[in-house]
C-alpha cells in the first residue's frame, strides 16, 4: 500500500523492558536503545491511501490517527509493535484489523497543525471498555534537528511492523520511506489516557523521566504485504 504521513510527532517514553515485554506476543523481544525500552505516543494525519499505479482512496484514504507503539526485533530484525491506532474512519478500522490484524480503533480524532502549534484529540468510541480512551496533545514545534542522534533516529527510522496472525502466529510487513527531517518539539499541554489503555502504567517524570519529543512535516510511505515469519502448529 501507499500512504502519506503528515505533521506527525513522536512522544515517548522510558519504561523498563520487563514491563514492555508484558505486553508483547510470544516470540517478539523488546528492542533497547540508551538501556531502556520505549513507548511512543504518535500523532499524525495519514493521507492518500491506495495501492501504488492507482489514484488514493477518496475520503476513507486521509484521516487523523494517533498510535501507542513499541519497538520490538524478532531473529534479529527490528520492527514497530503497535498497541493501539486510534481513527476517526471506521471502514478503514475494520479492514485494517482484517487484512494487516493490526489493533485499530474507531472514535473521533482529529490532528491539526497551526503555524508552529500541533493540537491532536483522540476520543475512543470502539471497542468499548470501561475505561474510556482519550488523548488531548498540544506541542509546540521548534527547530531542525540537523544530525539526528542514535535514539532519534530508533524512535524515527522504523523499517518493518510485526502483527500477529488469528492463529497466534507472527507476521511481519515491510516499510520503506525517505529520511524524516527532525524537528525538535515540546508539550505546551498533555491529557493522555491511550498509553494505559494500552495496558502500561501511566508515564510520570519521576518513573520514567522527561518525554523525548520531536516533529516532522512528513512524507509518502510505502508499506508491503505482511508475510509469516514464524510456523504455528
Amino acid at each position: 500500500m501507499k500512504q502519506g504521513w503528515y505533521d506527525l510527532a513522536y512522544i515517548h517514553y522510558r519504561y523498563g523492558v520487563e514491563e514492555v515485554a508484558n505486553v508483547l506476543p510470544e516470540g517478539l523481544e523488546v528492542d533497547v536503545c540508551d538501556g531502556s525500552a520505549w513507548v511512543g505516543l504518535v500523532p499524525f494525519s495519514m493521507r492518500g491511501i491506495g495501492i501504488p499505479g492507482l489514484p488514493a482512496v477518496p475520503y476513507f484514504g486521509s484521516f487523523p490517527e494517533v498510535n501507542v507503539r513499541t519497538y520490538v526485533r524478532y531473529n534479529g530484525v527490528p520492527g514497530v509493535w503497535f498497541c493501539s491506532l486510534d481513527i476517526n474512519r471506521l471502514l478503514p478500522t475494520v479492514v485494517a484489523r482484517t487484512t494487516y490484524t493490526l489493533p485499530y480503533c474507531f472514535g473521533r480524532a482529529s490532528n491539526k497543525r497551526v503555524g508552529d502549534e500541533l493540537t491532536t484529540m483522540v476520543e475512543r468510541r470502539w471497542p468499548r471498555s470501561d475505561n474510556p480512551a482519550s488523548t488531548d496533545i498540544r506541542l509546540k514545534i521548534g527547530d531542525r534537528i540537523p544530525a539526528p542522534t542514535p535514539l532519534e533516529i530508533f524512535l524515527s527510522a522504523r523499517w518493518g511492523l510485526y502483527t500477529t496472525t488469528r492463529r497466534g502466529g507472527l507476521r511481519y510487513a515491510p516499510i520503506s520511506h525517505a529520511p524524516w527531517q527532525l524537528r525538535r518539539a515540546e508539550i505546551t499541554s498533555l491529557d493522555d489516557s491511550l498509553i494505559t489503555a494500552a495496558g502500561f502504567a501511566a508515564p510520570t517524570v519521576a518513573k520514567n523521566g522527561e518525554p523525548h519529543v520531536m516533529f516532522s512535516s512528513g512524507l509518502p510511505v510505502r508499506i508491503g504485504l505482511p508475510r509469516q515469519v514464524n510456523r504455528v502448529e
